[in-house]
């Protein structure tokens, strides 16, 4: 299924990297940056997030909340978040639910893994309306940052 802009954003409740559970509606009333991001500790993956880490300022500036989904456990996400310093919540779709209702999941990737997470970027605004969407094929390509964080801040 792909969303577009415009659409409402699928509702979902995931763990957290610190084991507890989030959902979007928890954040209604801010702006909502979620990345989807297919494997932590990979390159891409925490080159990308450590740019959104080091950005976090002028998100909090804008009144936006970051949250990253990958399939990874919550174990791996508690790791990676505490090696790299970030400041924003880690989700686990280990189940892929939200990955798939999103429209960002590879029914196959590399080396025979089947339900990883694609890179994608979604700004879902203050009542829950997609305002920006961007879903890569190629992992080693990352989503448009600088679009992401424009959007923002016309919101």
């Amino acid at each position: 299924m792909t969303l577009s802009i415009g659409q409402s954003a699928p509702e979902f409740t995931l763990f957290n990297d610190q084991k507890k559970e989030v959902n979007l509606t928890d954040f209604r009333g801010k702006i909502v940056v979620l990345l989807f991001f297919p494997q932590a500790f990979t390159g891409v993956c925490t080159a990308e997030l450590c740019q959104m880490r080091d950005s976090l300022h002028d998100y909090n500036t804008m009144n936006a909340e970051i949250l990253a989904v990958s399939v990874d456990s919550v174990f791996t996400l508690e790791k990676w978040k505490k090696d790299e310093g970030f400041n924003f919540n880690l989700l686990s779709d280990f189940n892929k639910q939200v990955s798939r209702a999103y429209g960002s999941l590879y029914e196959e990737w590399i080396f025979g893994m089947k339900g990883v997470s694609k890179r994608s970027a979604f700004v879902i605004d203050k009542g829950g309306i997609i305002r920006y969407a961007e879903v890569l094929e190629n992992p080693g390509e990352m989503p448009n940052l600088q679009a992401v964080k424009d959007t923002v801040a016309f919101l």
